[in-house]
């Protein structure tokens, strides 16, 4: 109710498998109005449609990029925006790691272009879709999303001590009362990219299901739930907070992908096969891919109000490096230089250890 009811909401990535569910939580707690930000036009068209029968509340879809300033900037002023849900981003590792400058630009420079409207605009709320891959990242997205992080803390650590007039990548913050704050979660069930609906596929098509290795173990959650603990950390925050969602025990993909394979009600290829059983095949780590992720660098965590969701620390840069590291990587990209953002991140994030 705090961040939502009777307010104006954006939520960016709102065609995406979380912004979409984001969105449809909102809608529970009877916003003013709800703003889709979306540069899918099929995934925008569909999520509205989805909404619309959902809710007679009003709801604004807007193509286009988070990418665009001037768009984002109109967005937040036109609307009044009180409250951003931040979830846009390019998030297939594999896809990202190989696809360098686009994803640094959507996802360090978009936030930034959010982030920076969002001060400007003066908004009360700004929350941070983020993922565990951004603790000790070992890929390009998962550093993409510790910088963003860095840049909120950064931010966050200005407004707290009071201090005004100061630049952010060459735009003067006057002042802002905006409170950020940081949801750091897990893998979620069924979403788009995520491995059940390629097991569903595989096994549809008879197998081989591919399992990159019998050690990846992974956390998982239910979309709607993960979503419900993003929208209420970030009611909670005081200014620059990191949340976790208690997300349970991991599980390894090799126990999923067998279980899956069972529900379907076929059975697994062993060495005594069956008619039409499944067999499972190995296919390594991926660049950018780890066998284990982490929530958390600092192992102290304060409770909160909510017994599923803790607050937690981490070291961060002072705004004057952030803005220099962003003009290094501003450069990088101009000339297309994806080497130099690897080094550039290598140095902003001292645990980055890139898996290539």
């Amino acid at each position: 109710n705090k961040d939502i009811k009777g307010r104006n909401i954006l939520v960016t990535g709102a065609g995406g498998s979380i912004g979409s569910e984001v969105c449809k939580e909102i809608l529970r707690v009877s916003p003013k109005r709800l703003v889709l930000l979306e540069l899918n036009e099929l995934a925008l068209y569909k999520v509205e449609l989805a909404l619309k029968n959902l809710s007679n509340l009003q709801i604004v879809p807007s193509l286009g990029s988070v990418g665009d300033s001037n768009l984002v900037k109109y967005l937040l002023h036109e609307h009044e925006i009180n409250t951003v849900f931040h979830a846009a981003a390019y998030k297939h590792v594999p896809l990202v790691e190989s696809n360098q400058v686009q994803g640094v630009k959507n996802n360090i420079f978009g936030s930034l272009n959010v982030l920076k409207a969002s001060m400007k605009s003066n908004i009360d709320n700004f929350v941070l879709v983020s993922t565990d891959k951004a603790v000790r990242p070992t890929s390009l997205m998962g550093a993409t999303k510790r910088f963003t992080e860095i840049m909120i803390q950064g931010l966050s650590e200005k407004t707290k001590i009071g201090e005004h007039d100061f630049k952010f990548y060459g735009t003067k913050i006057e002042s802002s009362k905006t409170l950020f704050s940081i949801v750091r979660f897990g893998n979620v069930l069924n979403s788009s990219g995520s491995v059940v609906p390629l097991f569903k596929e595989q096994i549809r098509n008879g197998g081989p299901v591919t399992v990159t290795d019998p050690n990846v173990i992974r956390f998982f959650m239910s979309i709607s739930e993960a979503v419900e603990l993003v929208i209420q950390a970030g009611a909670m925050s005081k200014g620059g907070d990191i949340f976790i969602l208690d997300m349970g025990e991991p599980i390894t993909i090799l126990e999923l992908a067998k279980k899956m394979i069972h529900f379907a009600g076929y059975q697994l290829a062993e060495k005594n096969d069956v008619k039409d059983a499944i067999e499972i095949i190995y296919t390594g780590l991926r660049p950018g891919e780890k066998l284990y992720e982490e929530l958390f660098i600092d192992p102290i965590q304060e409770e909160t109000p909510h017994p599923k969701i803790f607050r937690t620390s981490q070291e961060f840069l002072k705004l004057d490096d952030i803005n220099n590291y962003l003009e290094e990587m501003y450069s990088a990209i101009t000339k297309n230089q994806s080497d130099d953002l690897y080094d550039i991140l290598k140095r902003a994030i001292p645990e980055y250890r890139p898996n290539l």
